[in-house]
């Protein structure tokens, strides 16, 4: 059984008109990172989108580094690092550069993105997010073995490739595979790697859970992990208030997302639930103790600081998450 992990997830998006700079709000969050972590937080995810007008976060790695040279326990990880975007090489580079950096406190998930822009921003055909994808995967676990390696494939080809410093995690960095699909799903299972599943429980939960399965695993054996936001309250209409009006705002962006792209899971069935829970300490550890049994979840993260708040506007709802929340959600479920 993995131990049960809670955390924070951060995007660093910044609207026009939110009275503070990009300078500052980083300053901030740098800070509250060293407060959670004495408080027991396990987790900090990034996740990363790009060409926003927001400053929605485009390069996470050194974000991680600055964090990671100012903490000794928390754990750094992508939800998700969008890998076309990324060279396999390049980013297993800075993998090994974090990972000593934080002594061996790094870990990655990967997605393959939908957004057509950002394929336009990159010059890259949106068609080819597959295969690059794949073949990104296909490297990194290559470069994670420590070992010199050759790799041909559709998009990169590499000859006598070691990826040096060397990883302080033996078997490198953790690798998590995002899904929204059932091909998703089944590329997560097919290859080793600890599940991010959103979107439709039938099309992708249930199917990483029949694929694991038939492949002659246990499902219990691989870390599942959301991000899904807690906001801790006695006065849910005064509080909810104004963190419901960032939530719309961040959520505008993606629905524009899926109009562009044309994909969307809304009609696909029951959804993986990721809709915020809010209440006060009793209310929270119920939902979290459901939900966390019914799907197996070993990782949750909620949004920090959602776009257009200080930080210290959620500084009361996070002390009460991980005071008092987790500590009973651990206990309850015999973590």
């Amino acid at each position: 059984m993995f131990p049960l992990r809670f955390g924070v997830a951060y995007d660093f998006r910044n609207p026009s008109g939110s009275g503070v700079s990009d300078t500052h709000l980083y300053a901030e969050i740098l800070e509250q990172v060293k407060w959670l972590e004495d408080l027991g937080a396990d987790l900090v995810w990034f996740t990363e989108h790009h060409f926003v007008d927001d400053g929605y976060l485009p390069s996470w790695a050194p974000v991680a580094g600055a964090m990671a040279a100012t903490t000794e326990r928390i754990r750094f990880s992508t939800n998700v690092c969008l890998m076309p975007f990324n060279h396999p090489i390049r980013l297993a580079e800075d993998l090994a550069v974090l990972d000593n950096i934080s002594n061996g406190r790094v870990e990655i998930g990967l997605g393959m993105g939908y957004a057509p822009h950002e394929f336009r921003g990159f010059g890259i055909p949106r068609n080819n997010r597959v295969s690059l994808m794949n073949e990104g995967i296909e490297t990194l676990q290559r470069c994670f073995t420590g070992e010199k390696f050759n790799y041909r494939g559709k998009r990169y080809q590499f000859d006598d490739v070691i990826i040096t410093p060397g990883y302080v995690q033996e078997g490198g960095p953790p690798l998590w595979i995002a899904a929204m699909s059932a091909a998703g799903a089944k590329r997560a299972a097919g290859y080793g790697a600890h599940f991010l599943p959103q979107g439709s429980r039938k099309e992708v939960y249930d199917t990483w859970v029949d694929t694991v399965t038939a492949k002659g695993e246990d499902p219990a054996s691989f870390r599942k992990g959301i991000i899904r936001s807690i906001l801790v309250t006695d006065d849910k209409d005064k509080d909810w208030h104004v963190v419901g009006a960032a939530e719309r705002y961040r959520r505008q962006l993606y629905d524009r997302f899926w109009q562009e792209s044309g994909e969307s899971y809304d009609d696909k069935g029951e959804p993986i639930p990721q809709t915020w829970i809010v209440g006060d300490n009793d209310h929270c550890v119920a939902e979290l103790c459901s939900f966390i049994q019914e799907f197996g979840l070993t990782d949750i993260t909620t949004m920090a600081v959602p776009p257009g708040l200080r930080a210290e506007q959620m500084q009361s709802s996070l002390e009460q998450l991980f005071r008092d929340v987790v500590p009973r959600v651990k206990a309850e479920l015999a973590y």
